[in-house]
């Protein structure tokens, strides 16, 4: 039996290298672990503020009165199956014990009600982002380019920060929580500048953001794929590295945010903004390809010790992809993030202004692609996107909250 009234709780399961611990060895460094964290037990199987529970070890079969190895509990709780399928699904007991994988014991499973998510922080005032939880609400995250060059929106911000306030007091009261700064233009073709000039652009704007306590509530994400660039703006105050290579355009970039304990969003591209338009062939089928593409990037960032919690995706709508493979995505972002290595992520879209959407509506002006933006944006959230990435915040802040009350139930 357990306790089943108590506050909601966070659960995980991790990777230890432990072979050189005997059993009962393990189970003394475990407990000082919880002790070391301030460990109060007061009901048996009921809340405490932390419980460390050893549920494999190499391939052992250990029982004595203090501790089961396997957890002989293991397998009927969803929340402990679930967090442990995102490292080893398809592994299973010792042969001698139930059989079937961990995979197989899950989908058996009752799910709870409401469902488990899994939790993505990004921001210390906000709440985590809960990506299966049915009733979540979508992020408006608002587009500020400080660029000359940005397709839709170059030169239109004024590049002294203090003059940037209005807009960005706009934004936050259109239902803007999170602020996306880029110094770097990344439309197709777009001329690379020197990581110094990419972010003194950006980094006078992020400082006086965080000198103001009106803005206590607004995250912060840094639109760059330079290791070099995220690493100051993070200390500066950013919360987020939005990526567009996933990791892809600079070697360090993956260990640096691991380093920053940030939390990072890896998007599908090919090649870079000089070469992606030139990439869209996918002989082996559009969303089995980015699918297994955003995969290898995820298993680089879990390997240079990124925290599968702090990780978001983007499937990279106008990034070496065609009209109809932007269509695609949209259409099919269900299954996507349903896919096999990809379920239980967060995931970002961002389609607003594209060039795609002036070409199907005939609005040659990005800036005027508001309505076809709209569709768009609808039919994300439909799909499921925790995240919309916008230039029109009020008008699709609006979008969002009605998309939510009729998909988001």
């Amino acid at each position: 039996m357990y306790v089943e009234d108590q506050d909601s709780f966070l659960n995980a399961v991790c990777q230890v290298n432990a072979d050189t611990y005997e059993p009962q060895q393990l189970l003394q460094a475990v407990q000082t672990i919880e002790s070391r964290l301030g460990r109060q037990k007061t009901v048996e199987k009921g809340p405490r503020n932390v419980d460390l529970d050893i549920l494999l070890h190499r391939n052992t079969i250990f029982d004595e009165e203090n501790l089961s190895i396997p957890h002989k509990l293991m397998l009927e709780r969803e929340f402990v199956l679930r967090p442990l399928c995102d490292l080893i699904p398809d592994e299973s007991l010792p042969v001698s014990m139930k059989p079937g994988s961990f995979r197989k014991h899950l989908a058996v499973l009752p799910q709870s009600i409401p469902p488990l998510s899994s939790s993505t922080p990004f921001y210390p005032t906000l709440p985590p982002l809960t990506p299966l939880s049915s009733k979540r609400p979508t992020h408006v995250m608002a587009i500020l380019n400080l660029t000359p060059d940005s397709f839709s929106d170059g030169g239109v911000h004024p590049s002294e920060p203090s003059s940037l306030l209005p807009i960005i007091r706009s934004m936050m009261a259109s239902g803007a929580t999170i602020l996306d700064l880029g110094g770097q233009s990344t439309r197709p073709h777009a001329p690379e500048v020197p990581p110094d000039e990419e972010l003194s652009r950006i980094l006078p704007t992020i400082q006086l953001i965080r000198s103001m306590p009106e803005f206590a509530n607004l995250a912060l994400s840094v639109d760059t794929y330079r290791a070099s660039v995220a690493a100051a703006a993070i200390t500066a105050g950013t919360n987020i590295i939005n990526d567009i290579s996933a990791g892809n355009m600079d070697p360090e970039m993956l260990p640096t945010a691991a380093k920053l304990g940030c939390t990072i969003i890896l998007m599908h591209m090919r090649g870079t903004p000089a070469t992606m338009t030139k990439l869209t062939s996918y002989p082996d089928g559009l969303l089995p390809t980015v699918a297994a593409e955003l995969q290898a990037r995820v298993r680089a960032a879990e390997k240079a010790g990124i925290f599968r919690w702090r990780i978001m995706l983007d499937p990279g709508i106008g990034f070496a992809k065609n009209e109809a493979q932007n269509l695609e995505l949209l259409r099919r972002l269900p299954e996507l993030r349903e896919w096999e290595g990809l379920h239980g992520f967060p995931w970002l879209v961002g389609t607003s202004r594209k060039g795609f959407i002036g070409k199907i509506t005939g609005v040659k002006e990005a800036s005027q692609r508001v309505w076809g933006t709209a569709a768009t944006v609808a039919a994300a959230i439909q799909g499921g996107a925790d995240m919309i990435r916008v230039h029109d915040v009020a008008q699709m802040a609006q979008m969002a909250k009605m998309a939510d009350a009729i998909w988001r139930v």
